[in-house]
């Protein structure tokens, strides 16, 4: 029987990090297996060696995010908890994985073979195509490799595009400037940043231009040296636009595309750009293709069986109908539907 023990600077934060009827705690315990008794302002862990390690590690990153946050919502807690159900398969291979950012003693760890194939893919490689459902972690982990990079100076800027497309809603007029009205639509990159950074870190880089969120239209024209570019919601995006984002690619830069092929908002008939590049470049050296699958979702514990629930769904379908149509509104038959990690087609 082993112990570890974590200290607190107050109650409050112990409050916060067990939850309303202990439920965080109920939830560590029973995922690891440990006991955990408070004594003072110190938490003490027991059990197993390895599972008592992992704890310990888990509750101080959780006690890093109240600190810097002063509270602890699902998706942090979801996020960290995640880690028990993929222990690293050797401590040399997790340090490796890790990505430092700024915040003091914050590091971000892939959960599982998919999110680590992809972050490799990203350290290798000046573009990587990732498709994936979602909640795997497509965006989150972009953003952090690129404050990673920031943070190590192989980068000088750092820029986040998406296409504003409606998704299915007619928002009609919306009032303020130009940036408040594509405001909704980039606003997913910025909780993503909001997340890894302080606020006020992410406010003074934005006002400084080193970070930089801009709709897909307002890239045109432009070239970007030692820039890392990421560009989400890939699937909303059409072949033309898709190379012109790409071509924005100047010296010493990287680019990381993401999106889930199966929640496309393009009209009826209208290709995704994100299944053309996937499959008009994949031959090409330099470039990685990386697909997450629903194994490597680290949302809320039913997002996994909601993207489960609709795939099953989807391929009843595709079984039934004689001649089902993709989501690109070309037909299946005879066309590959996406990459597997290694960059070849599926099997068959």
């Amino acid at each position: 029987m082993s112990e570890g023990r974590i200290q607190f600077r107050n109650h409050d934060d112990i409050r916060t990090l067990f939850g309303s009827r202990d439920m965080n705690l109920r939830r560590l315990r029973d995922l690891l297996h440990i006991d955990v008794v408070l004594r003072g302002d110190e938490l003490h862990l027991h059990g197993e060696q390895a599972q008592v390690d992992l704890g310990t590690e888990i509750v101080s990153e959780l006690r890093s995010i109240i600190e810097r946050k002063g509270l602890l919502d699902d998706a942090d807690l979801d996020r960290a908890l995640l880690r028990g159900q993929f222990p690293p398969e050797n401590a040399d291979a997790t340090a490796d994985e890790m990505i430092d950012v700024f915040h003091k003693a914050r590091k971000i760890r892939p959960m599982g073979k998919g999110q680590r194939d992809y972050i490799k893919a990203i350290r290798e490689h000046d573009l990587v195509i990732c498709e994936g459902p979602a909640g795997s972690g497509k965006s989150y982990l972009a953003v952090a490799m690129a404050i990673n990079a920031l943070r190590l100076e192989q980068v000088r800027k750092i820029v986040l595009v998406r296409p504003a497309v409606e998704a299915g809603e007619k928002l009609g007029f919306l009032p303020g400037d130009m940036l408040a009205k594509v405001n909704p639509y980039l606003r997913p990159l910025l909780d993503a940043l909001s997340d890894i950074l302080d606020f006020d870190q992410v406010q003074r880089y934005m006002d400084k231009e080193v970070i930089e969120i801009i709709p897909l239209a307002f890239m045109r024209g432009r070239t970007l040296n030692n820039t890392f570019m990421i560009l989400d919601e890939a699937q909303n995006t059409t072949v033309t636009q898709m190379k012109m984002f790409l071509t924005r690619m100047g010296h010493h830069s990287k680019i990381v595309v993401t999106g889930d092929g199966t929640q496309t908002d393009l009209p009826d008939r209208v290709e995704s750009g994100l299944n053309d590049a996937i499959r008009r470049l994949q031959h090409i050296d330099g470039i990685a293709s990386v697909t997450l699958e629903v194994a490597d979702i680290v949302r809320h514990a039913l997002v996994r069986k909601i993207v489960e629930a609709y795939d099953d769904r989807d391929q009843g379908h595709l079984i039934d109908g004689s001649a089902s149509l993709s989501r690109n509104g070309h037909s299946n038959r005879g066309e590959p539907n996406g990459l597997h990690r290694n960059g070849n087609t599926p099997t068959e």
